[in-house]
C-alpha cells in the first residue's frame, strides 16, 4: 500500500513535468509572468497564433480556448462542492469532541445531515470568491495546504515514536527519512511564495489559536473541563512565537514591495501581533492544571 501511493505520486509528478514542458515549448514562461488568471492552459493557446504588425497575437484556435475555460469551471465546480462536503464533516467531528459551537455538529431530522453547517460554509466561500482576487485565493491554498502537509509529516513521524502499539492499516516506510524529506521539500515550496501570503497564513493560524484557547480548549470533551488545562502554556508559547513570526514577516513583505508604498499589511501585521502579545502574554504565567 505506501509503495503504490508513493509510486502514484511519482507518476504524478512525471506528468506535471511533462505537461510544463509542453506548456513553455508552446510559449516562453515568461508569458505566465504576472497573470492574475487560473487557467494558464488558456494562456498558452493564446500564443497560439500568427502576430499582427503591432505584435498582437490572434489565437488560431479560440473555440479551444473558450472550450477549456468551460472545462477548468466545470472541474473547479465539483472540487468546491467535494471539499465543502468534506469540511462541514471535518467541523462536524470537532464540534462533537467540543472544539468549536455544536452549531456543526446539528443534523437536520430530515436529511440526517449537517444543514446548517453547510449554509455557513456555502455562504463564507461564496463571498471569499466573489471578493477575494484568485492569485490570492490561490496563493492561500498552496501555502495552506503545504502547511498541513508539514503537520502530517510531523505527525507521522511523532506517533511512530509515541504510540508505536497503535493500529495501523499500512506503516510509511523509512521513517524518520520520508517524512523529513517531506518537511523539507514544502517548506522549500513555501519559502518561495510572497510574504502577503505568508501574513495571511500567519493571521489565520492565529484566530484559530484564539478561538481554541477562547472556546475549545474550555469545552473540549477529551479536556477536564476548564481552560487551564495541562499543556496550556504549550499553546500560548506557540501563540507568542507565531505573533513574532507575524512581526518578521510583515517588515519582510514591506521590505520586499518597498517602504514607500502602501503599508497596510504592515499595519495588520504590528497591531495583529501586539495584540496576541497581550493576550498569550498575561496568561503565560499561569501553571498548567495537573489533572
Amino acid at each position: 500500500m505506501p509503495w503504490g501511493i508513493l509510486g502514484s505520486l511519482l507518476i504524478c509528478t512525471i506528468l506535471y513535468i511533462v505537461f510544463a514542458h509542453v506548456m513553455t515549448g508552446v510559449t516562453s514562461y515568461t508569458s505566465f509572468a504576472g497573470k492574475d488568471g487560473i487557467a494558464p492552459v488558456a494562456v498558452a493557446i493564446d500564443h497560439m497564433g500568427t502576430a499582427d504588425t503591432s505584435g498582437v497575437i490572434h489565437p488560431d484556435y479560440p473555440w479551444l480556448n473558450r472550450a477549456i475555460l468551460v472545462a477548468i469551471l466545470a472541474g473547479y465546480a465539483s472540487v468546491i462542492l467535494v471539499m465543502l462536503m468534506g469540511q462541514s464533516r471535518v467541523f462536524f467531528s470537532m464540534s462533537k469532541d467540543g472544539l468549536i459551537p455544536k452549531i456543526f455538529s446539528a443534523v437536520n431530522p430530515n436529511t440526517q445531515t449537517p444543514a446548517k453547517s453547510n449554509m455557513l460554509f456555502m455562504v463564507f466561500v461564496s463571498l471569499f470568491a466573489a471578493f477575494v482576487p484568485a492569485r490570492v485565493v490561490g496563493e492561500m491554498t498552496s501555502i495552506g495546504t503545504l502547511f498541513a502537509f508539514i503537520l502530517v509529516c510531523i505527525g507521522v513521524w511523532v506517533m511512530r515514536n509515541k504510540m508505536p502499539e497503535l493500529p495501523r492499516a499500512f506503516k510509511t516506510p523509512m521513517v524518520p527519512l520520508v517524512p523529513i524529506l517531506g518537511i523539507f521539500v514544502c517548506l522549500f515550496m513555501m519559502v518561495f511564495l510572497p510574504m502577503d501570503t505568508w501574513i495571511r497564513l500567519i493571521v489565520w493560524m492565529l484566530i484559530g489559536m484564539d478561538i481554541y484557547l477562547v472556546y475549545g480548549a474550555k469545552h473540549s470533551k477529551l479536556g477536564n473541563g476548564t481552560n487551564n488545562r495541562k499543556g496550556m502554556k504549550v499553546a500560548r508559547f506557540t501563540g507568542l512565537s507565531l505573533s513574532a513570526l507575524l512581526i518578521v514577516v510583515g517588515f519582510l513583505h514591506q521590505y520586499s514591495v518597498g517602504f514607500d508604498t502602501d503599508r497596510t499589511l504592515l499595519y495588520i501585521s504590528l497591531i495583529f501581533a501586539v495584540v496576541h502579545f497581550g493576550v498569550f502574554g498575561r496568561k503565560i504565567g499561569r501553571k498548567d492544571s495537573e489533572s
